[in-house]
């Protein structure tokens, strides 16, 4: 069973903007905190934002603050990723993930091994 499903990728100039979406079937997300990772092509998977659920917890790396927002629509069952000011450097296949051992406010809220459900990812590509 596929757990998660993201959605919204594809190929926009530099500067461009997209917004990921990511639904699940199985899990009202509502009630689970939610991971955005991103490989690139030959390099390691990197976590690159996260939200919980208690006190609107949200983290980002240091790449993208200032150009990406996290956020829930809980009556759409959706966790998305808006894209702003993109940069080459951002192309990847991005997933989402989830997990119940996930703690956005700890220390290293984006472990991928704290993660144990995944969707298949969705392409964004950044080039002109």
């Amino acid at each position: 069973q596929v757990q998660l499903v993201e959605s919204g990728g594809g190929l926009v100039q530099p500067g461009g903007s997209l917004r990921l979406s990511c639904t699940s079937s199985r899990f009202t997300l509502e009630y689970y905190s939610i991971g955005w990772f991103r490989q690139a092509p030959g390099k390691e998977r990197e976590g690159v934002s996260c939200i919980g659920v208690s006190r609107n917890s949200i983290y980002y790396i240091d790449s993208v603050k200032g150009r990406f927002t996290i956020s829930r629509d809980n009556a759409k069952n959706t966790v998305y990723l808006q894209m702003n000011s993109l940069k080459p450097e951002d192309t990847g296949v991005y997933y989402c993930a989830t997990g119940p051992g996930v703690v956005v406010t700890s220390a290293n809220p984006m472990a991928p091994n704290d993660y144990d459900y995944w969707g298949r990812g969705t392409q964004v590509t950044v080039s002109s």
